[in-house]
């Protein structure tokens, strides 16, 4: 029983820290785009069960960017519906039990590119995944 009290703390501490950080999902559109300048060629819509960010035109290179945490169950979620061209994509941009520690090795982000084949995550900005084929 004296070593349920003694470890509990640890446990608790480990959680807390887990709960503060502030984890940021950045979406960039690498799109090709034969597009006029000025006119946005993707249409991102992402939300949790508790908030909603709003529909985003973007055009090519912009960088869609907001922050997360982890809620106490971590059940956090973000997901994003893509539209380009015609095609469509559901994605989870940010999911805590999947992503607390992959995302932790790059300040803390999760990194998104759309691209013409599908959108791809990367931890450390340097390998890309394609985890959502178009």
């Amino acid at each position: 029983m004296l070593a349920f009290f003694v470890m509990c703390p640890l446990a608790i501490a480990v959680s807390e820290d887990l709960l503060f950080i502030n984890y940021h999902i950045h979406v960039t559109n690498d799109l090709p785009s034969d597009l006029p300048p000025g006119v946005p060629s993707l249409h991102l819509h992402c939300k949790s069960k508790d908030e909603d960010l709003g529909e985003k035109v973007m055009f090519k290179h912009e960088d869609y960017t907001w922050d997360a945490k982890i809620d106490l169950f971590r059940t956090t979620l973000f997901f994003c519906y893509a539209s380009w061209e015609g095609k469509q994509q559901y994605f989870e941009a940010f999911k805590a039990t999947r992503d607390e520690h992959r995302c932790r090795i790059y300040h803390n982000s999760c990194l998104w590119s759309v691209r013409e084949d599908g959108i791809y995550f990367s931890k450390d900005s340097l390998t890309w995944y394609n985890e959502y084929p178009w």
